[in-house]
């Protein structure tokens, strides 16, 4: 986890597989945990109070995180069906979070790597270390991880429940592309791209028309115009009833060597920015250099005696 090692363990008692979060002391996630209860949201059992072995116990989820399986082989036979029925699991628990649940959470760390799959195949959103109870628009620390911030977490200022809707698009834009977000960029690159050059994932050009509008709607600038939990499962079950999508979605998916291309030349051209920038960063610092330096020797003429 984002927050503490992760270990497989066995409950004796309830000859259970269970997932024990190992922490340094017991924090808000366990009292976050202990109040949710929900499909799509990992089960919580417990903790272990004896120092120094502080934990969380909650259930195993036994086929690992949905970012292993996005980049694994095993995501090659994904399908439209599987997209939508996993976009839909993580939708209803954040819309639970948000919504439903005894208090209104933000995750503010939602990523591919903090949603595993269960036995059964469902997605449970995990990992609560950096969630905080919400009860208006709430300033956030730096937490969380670049390529999945929203703009305003990645600045630090105050957020509202729809930074986990930013978050939310890129692990669907991960589950379409099956790639990995801003690949080979830097933490701190990523969040100069994205905030101050307004910069999003590509969406490629033949990625079908719902799918891409879903995603630029999830990544507005504008935290305001970002779809609710509940609007993105309403537009979902629109996307499911319309029958021309399969199609145009299962071709996209199997035809990744065509679109493919279209991320790698974004993110060059990415890195070429970024590399110009800190080319014109150090010119800057050149010039300044070379500028005191002519200061100083005009200085010093004019104190030297004639």
């Amino acid at each position: 986890g984002s927050f503490g090692s992760v270990y497989r363990a066995r409950w004796i008692s309830q000859d259970k597989e269970v997932a024990v979060k190992k922490l340094l002391k017991i924090e808000k996630e366990a009292e976050i945990l202990s109040v949710l209860s929900h499909r799509n949201i990992i089960q919580f059992y417990g903790v272990i109070l004896e120092p120094p072995n502080y934990g969380i116990v909650t259930e195993y989820a036994s086929l690992g995180s949905l970012y292993d399986y996005i980049n694994s082989n095993r995501s090659e036979e994904m399908d439209m069906d599987h997209i939508m029925t996993w976009a839909t699991d993580v939708a209803k628990g954040m819309h639970y979070l948000h919504m439903e649940a005894p208090v209104k959470v933000i995750h503010r760390d939602l990523k591919s790597r903090n949603v595993v799959i269960a036995a059964d195949g469902v997605l449970k959103i995990c990992d609560f270390g950096a969630s905080r109870f919400h009860n208006h628009t709430t300033h956030m620390s730096l937490v969380g991880t670049f390529p999945w911030m929203a703009p305003e977490v990645i600045q630090s200022l105050p957020v509202s429940e729809t930074c986990d809707t930013y978050s939310y698009g890129v692990v669907l834009w991960e589950m379409l592309t099956r790639e990995v977000p801003f690949k080979g960029l830097e933490g701190l690159q990523v969040a100069w791209l994205v905030v101050e050059k307004n910069e999003r994932l590509t969406i490629p050009s033949s990625c079908p028309r719902s799918f891409a509008e879903l995603l630029r709607q999830c990544w507005e600038a504008d935290a305001k115009k970002r779809p609710s939990f509940k609007q993105i499962i309403s537009i979902l079950e629109s996307m499911s009833n319309d029958t021309n999508l399969p199609d145009q979605c299962n071709s996209f998916l199997h035809n990744k060597a065509e679109w493919r291309c279209e991320i790698e030349a974004t993110l060059e051209r990415l890195k070429k920015l970024e590399r110009d920038l800190s080319c014109k960063e150090q010119e800057l610092k050149e010039r300044e250099r070379r500028l005191r330096m002519w200061e100083q020797k005009l200085t010093e003429q004019s104190n030297t005696p004639l």
